[in-house]
């Protein structure tokens, strides 16, 4: 089992804004690769797989790892969408030039274009994994079985039965040596860095209490109108995927990860219960249509460590509220901001008291370097110089804890880590079997709406669903 137990060390999701139960086989398990980077001259093979703007976003930072790194060319893409492909595909050309060599027959459309872009690439090349996170475990068991090096989106898992999945499937990349990044960068944050080891240290004293916060108004697909006449449901589920837990674990995990991740890195530890409330307030579009989400509107989450030091968080996605974006932690001898106002630059301090009014005891100096750009830099110089570096694990672990909040919340019960690692829900069986004419993992109810959470009335899941009859 694994345990919640052990931590490791202007938003490049914007940079295009126009584009959106198996363990592994025994096979997988081969002898070390004992250099892993790609065969072909000194250049690195990447492979993007999910070509919306996160996927454009990371590779820009793969082909913009400088030369004294890496040299890596984009030279395959896949996606579900060829509109969603072909604006990515414009976009990274303009920047890249000659980095993205690309021609049309190495741009895959289909579920099952993942496989066929890694086609195209050697052991020790790049896969990038960052579709829907329901999906990662399908693309990084192929990986596995080719001998790429990966970097995978966040959350890496949406709930227990994939989460499992994952581990058993890292232990296979561990033995052939590969090389895996998670798209959490805060942890590559050099400012959150130097704050972590200055509360090892001990300059913070006895850590006892984390706030974190993710208040703004509704993003991306977090609200969602129903699906168009004779729209395809499928693909408009995974178009939408903020609005379903399935696909992305929600609004919740998609967004709320980063905070409750950087507040277990300071803490240097994962939380092993939670409990949770929220509830869903306005549930209709300004032109009177009714959203049909599964999101809750609000979020407030009590996590426990084992020590019995909290972490408070506080999401919400609805207009004309008050605005916060940041995580705090609070020790015996003080305050310390480990982010405010986003992701990136982290202004981290520390105070002599409990107040930002108080003496500033340290400060980062300057502007921190972007991680975005960092994680992608210290994935190629580990895999250039063959160090460890495997973040899957961690990775994880975050989503599990993660989905340890959203479950308790949208079921009203305490939720321990064990209980959702080891849950029986599959949200998405049979993703490895989808085509295009498959029907979509959820289904509407016989009122035209999706299931939604039912926190004190359905008490073991996070919602009924009526099962596709085919896949």
């Amino acid at each position: 089992m694994n345990k919640p137990s052990e931590c490791s060390t202007n938003n490049r999701r914007d940079f295009i804004k126009t584009t959106s139960s198996a363990t592994a086989a025994s096979v997988l398990a081969g002898v070390a690769i004992p250099r892993v980077h790609s065969a072909v001259d000194d250049t690195t093979q990447v492979a993007l797989i999910g070509a919306g703007g996160r996927g454009t976003g990371a590779a820009a930072n793969a082909i913009s790892v400088p030369d004294k790194i890496a040299r890596n060319k984009l030279v395959a893409m896949a996606d579900v969408s060829t509109a969603k492909l072909d604006n990515s595909y414009k976009a990274l050309k303009r920047r890249g030039g000659d980095r993205v060599d690309v021609p049309a027959e190495r741009r895959h459309i289909g579920f099952d274009g993942y496989a066929n872009a890694m086609e195209h690439l050697n052991k020790g090349d790049v896969v990038i994994f960052t579709t829907p996170c329901a999906f990662r475990w399908v693309h990084f068991q192929k990986a596995i079985e080719k001998g790429l090096n990966v970097f995978m989106e966040k959350p890496v898992c949406p709930d227990g039965p994939t989460a499992r999945r994952m581990f058993a499937l890292n232990k296979e990349a561990k033995k052939k040596n590969l090389k895996v990044g998670v798209g959490l960068m805060c942890r590559h944050s050099r400012a959150r860095g130097e704050l972590f080891n200055r509360v090892q240290d001990g300059q913070l004293g006895e850590l006892n209490l984390l706030r974190a916060y993710r208040l703004h108004g509704p993003v991306a697909s977090c609200y969602s109108l129903p699906p168009k006449k004779n729209e395809n449901e499928l693909l408009y589920q995974i178009r939408r995927f903020h609005s379903f837990i399935w696909a992305s674990g929600g609004s919740f995990s998609d967004y709320f990860i980063h905070n409750i991740d950087e507040c277990c890195w300071i803490k240097n530890d994962w939380p092993i219960k939670a409990q949770g409330a929220g509830g869903r307030h306005y549930r209709q579009s300004p032109g009177g249509q009714s959203y049909v989400d599964q999101n809750l509107d609000a979020y407030t989450v009590e996590y426990t460590f084992a020590d019995g030091a909290k972490l408070y968080l506080h999401g919400r996605t609805m207009a004309g509220c008050y605005g916060d974006f940041a995580s705090y932690a609070h020790g015996s001898k003080g305050l310390g901001i480990i982010s405010m106002r986003g992701h990136w630059p982290a202004p981290c301090k520390i105070f002599k008291g409990q107040s930002m009014k108080d003496p500033v005891a340290w400060a980062y100096p300057g502007r921190e370097s972007d991680p975005y750009q960092d994680e992608w830099n210290d994935l190629m110089s580990a895999i250039r110089e063959d160090k460890p570096f495997n973040e899957a694990d961690r990775g994880i672990k975050a989503s599990v804890v993660t989905a340890m909040g959203r479950y308790a919340t949208h079921t009203g019960q305490e939720a321990t880590y064990d209980q959702v690692l080891n849950h029986d829900h599959d949200l998405s069986p049979n993703l490895d079997q989808l085509t295009m004419d498959s029907p979509a993992p959820l289904q509407m109810n016989p009122d035209g709406k999706y299931p939604v959470p039912q926190p004190g009335i359905i008490k073991d899941r996070e919602y009924l669903q009526i099962k596709a009859d085919r896949v």
